[in-house]
């Protein structure tokens, strides 16, 4: 009971009143939660005095006053002598849940009421649909274009993913495209005749107030993101690689394809098709931003994106399973893993992803241009190495004994595997090789490892834990 603070599930109060329902009705809109009664702002408890029928007359007014109707369990609790009351609901299974016609969501540590696009988001969600499985408006197969699901059928069978007849209507319908002879919204997004009404705004600046140029697309979205690549190569840079022979050169993209094509996909495929903002795709001199309208969902978070083993989530359910059988997506909730894997190679570079403005944004940036396939040129291997040093001189100059969390994660990786290689390590902890060998270095300077043999056959031996 001490040190209770207001939170994503906790909420205080002093005393009994609407604001108490409104918070139950939004922890039942999300995880679930309590609320303490009782206790102030600030943690303070000064208890509450109960009647015969306080309690239960206060159960009555929130079955009253909530569609459906919420019974939350109440136990009283006593600290120091005083009453405190404890009202929890669970997370509700069929959402939303409204307070006098009013939906509510907790978020962080406050109640925000929801907006219409939210709510019948929420109401979409909790019964296991999407948006994208609905009729789609004023629409029958006529406006299918044949080709374009032929070609699809063609792409899907040869991944081996499903197996599709080559009857298109038929194809459909086996993957709910179509249901009833009724078009889905997902069908016509990605195989109307004409342009989609979802525009996909791209465009080269020097400054966010200084464009140079810029695109709109309004296309079906297998061909948006075709299109949306040939836009972005045609304007970042390449670097020349000579590679020994006069007539041959490699081509060094300013940013990994890969890397590039995964965010494209994951701004079309996930994009919140019920907003009317646009995907927006800024390229500047050393950064390029990936902007989607709808934020994460199901209470994923930005920091869920940094591991390897975070729930897949699709807004866009039919939109999803049509890019995965085409092997466009690999695997549901592995496209920033891929992402940061990708941009191994490219020391100096970034990813960084937040919420912002109703949407999402991820952006890759670097300090220093990658010119050579194999390795960075000598100067830009230097500065990442004296940077890294630096960081772990910091650490080891504080407390040897207190080694820096990427000391300790490469310590326990070791402890784990002694034959563990450090491109095994990079690959794990999401660095590259370059600078797992420094901090091996560092290790073994400070006496907390050694190597005993060769690189290839030999093991790491720990010294100090």
């Amino acid at each position: 009971m001490p040190n209770l603070r207001e939170s994503e599930s906790v909420e205080l109060k002093t005393s009994f009143s609407d604001e108490v329902i409104i918070s139950l009705v939004a922890f039942a809109n999300h995880i679930g939660g309590t609320v303490y009664l009782g206790i102030k702002d600030n943690g303070t408890i000064q208890g509450i005095k109960l009647g015969k029928e306080t309690i239960q007359n206060w159960l009555n007014e929130i079955k009253i006053k909530t569609q459906p109707a919420i019974i939350p369990a109440v136990r009283e609790e006593k600290h120091k002598g005083k009453i405190i009351i404890a009202i929890q609901v669970q997370e509700f299974p069929v959402k939303p849940i409204a307070y006098k016609g009013r939906y509510y969501k907790r978020v962080n540590n406050s109640n925000h009421q929801l907006t219409s696009i939210e709510i019948t988001e929420l109401s979409l969600r909790s019964l296991q649909l999407s948006w994208d499985s609905y009729p789609a408006h004023n629409t029958s197969i006529k406006n299918i274009d044949i080709a374009k699901v032929k070609k699809f059928i063609t792409k899907v069978n040869a991944t081996g993913r499903f197996h599709l007849s080559g009857v298109p209507e038929e194809a459909l319908t086996k993957l709910k495209l179509i249901h009833n002879k009724q078009v889905s919204n997902a069908a016509l997004l990605l195989f109307s005749k004409e342009d989609v009404i979802y525009n996909i705004h791209l465009g080269r600046f020097k400054s966010p107030s200084l464009i140079i140029d810029d695109k709109m697309l309004r296309l079906p979205l297998f061909d948006a993101v075709e299109e949306t690549m040939k836009y972005i190569l045609s304007r970042i840079k390449f670097a020349f690689e000579i590679t020994g022979k006069t007539t041959q050169r490699a081509e060094i993209p300013e940013y990994p394809l890969e890397a590039l094509r995964e965010l494209v996909l994951n701004a079309i495929v996930h994009r919140d098709y019920l907003s009317g903002a646009d995907i927006q795709i800024k390229i500047f001199d050393n950064s390029i931003t990936f902007f989607n309208p709808g934020k994460l969902q199901y209470n994923l978070t930005v920091g869920d994106l940094k591991t390897n083993s975070y729930p897949a989530y699709a807004r866009n359910k039919l939109i999803a399973e049509a890019f995965y059988l085409t092997g466009d997506i690999e695997k549901y909730g592995s496209g920033f893993s891929r992402v940061r894997k990708a941009i191994q190679n490219y020391p100096t570079m970034s990813l960084e992803c937040k919420e912002i403005a109703g949407g999402f944004m991820a952006t890759l940036a670097y300090t220093k241009q990658k010119v050579s396939k194999l390795l960075l040129k000598k100067d830009v291997e230097k500065d990442v190495e004296k940077d890294v040093e630096k960081d772990v001189e910091k650490d080891v100059e504080k407390d040897v004994e207190k080694v820096s969390e990427r000391l300790q994660e490469i310590l326990l990786l070791i402890k784990k595997n002694a034959a563990i290689s450090a491109k095994e390590i990079a690959l794990a902890i999401g660095i590259n090789t370059r600078n797992v060998q420094v901090h091996l270095k560092k290790l073994k300077e400070i006496g907390f490892i050694e190597r005993i043999g060769s690189a290839k056959g030999g093991h790491w031996n720990i010294l100090k834990k």
